[in-house]
């Protein structure tokens, strides 16, 4: 399966194994745009998959409703961009609900998809990854898959998990590998983080397409450099496995974060600062941040802005040699 195909399993999985789940969202009873939920309208009715009207508010709005009632509630924002009308819903609602209410209310069983980050020709709304923005708020589970077999465990872990998910899905990724990925339900854990790549000089952390780049890195320090890089996905936003980076860092000395998101208060602040607390008598060198610039995403400029591997050796580089 390739990234799409391993989400559209998931959701038929979670359609069949849970009478009260429902999928609903701006064009998926015909697919969505990037076909993760075609043929479920078919299979499972129109009463379990469902399209909205163009209101991403109305669309959080009814998931936590429908949670709140007693239903695995499974909603589309069709792309990640579009996904801050309802940024009042997700989190003064349900990131909250539980707590104001002392656990009288509960909308856990709320998973929300959204396609994020680059795709070649976004530009400035269809570009943007907004992980950062839901870091800030407590009561939220924020995740980002690398490839197929992850995304089906992960995404299967978030509707099964009792906490609002948000579930942001790489575009570029849907139709970019394919994987040998079970057939049968599985679930990944969230909150840990994956070593990919063991190493000793540095460090490399990222997640979603980052990974993918990050991991060209590796080997490019080590055939360009001779420098052995320690390759990890961070995997959930929010919690995040500061545990495992701590202690690959203790190890290296060196810490390079990448992300697509713009540098200002990107997620690779939140993870620099608690290293940076945690490890600062273990750090041979400044940590250092590759991102996407503090402008709004260009079009025609794109390959300047994304963090791409050369932008990430040279950083490589500039950390050995501190």
């Amino acid at each position: 399966m390739n990234l799409f195909q391993a989400i559209n399993n998931s959701l038929d999985l979670a359609l069949t194994s849970d009478p009260t789940a429902i999928i609903f969202g701006e064009d998926v009873a015909f697919g969505g745009v990037f076909r993760c939920t075609v043929g479920l309208q078919e299979k499972h009715g129109k009463s379990r998959v469902f399209n909205t009207p163009l209101c991403e508010q109305g669309i959080a709005g009814f998931g936590i409703g429908a949670a709140t009632a007693g239903a695995t509630a499974i909603a589309e924002i069709q792309f990640a961009d579009y996904i801050l009308p309802a940024f009042d819903q997700i989190c003064n609602e349900a990131a909250k609900y539980r707590y104001r209410s002392g656990g009288i209310y509960d909308c856990g069983s709320l998973t929300i998809r959204a396609p994020c980050s680059a795709v070649g020709h976004g530009a400035v709304y269809h570009s943007q990854s907004p992980e950062a923005f839901f870091a800030h708020c407590p009561g939220l589970k924020v995740v980002v898959p690398r490839g197929p077999i992850k995304a089906k465990g992960l995404l299967n872990s978030c509707i099964r998990d009792k906490n609002p998910c948000l579930f942001f899905e790489p575009k570029i990724l849907y139709r970019s590998a394919v994987e040998q990925v079970p057939v049968k339900e599985y679930t990944m854990p969230l909150s840990k983080a994956d070593i990919l790549v063991e190493g000793d000089d540095i460090t490399l952390v990222g997640w979603g397409t980052q990974v993918h780049v990050l991991r060209e890195v590796c080997q490019l320090a080590k055939d360009q450099l001779n420098v052995s890089c320690e390759l990890i996905d961070l995997v959930t936003i929010l919690p995040w496995d500061k545990e495992t980076i701590a202690q690959s860092v203790k190890k290296t000395g060196r810490l390079l974060i990448a992300h697509e998101a713009p540098l200002t208060s990107g997620f690779g602040a939140e993870i620099a600062a608690s290293i940076q607390h945690d490890c600062f008598l273990n750090l041979e060198a400044p940590i250092e941040r590759v991102t996407g610039f503090d402008t709004p995403f260009p079009h025609m400029f794109e390959p300047f802005y994304m963090p791409d591997k050369w932008r990430c050796l040279e950083a490589v580089k500039k950390l050995v040699n501190y």
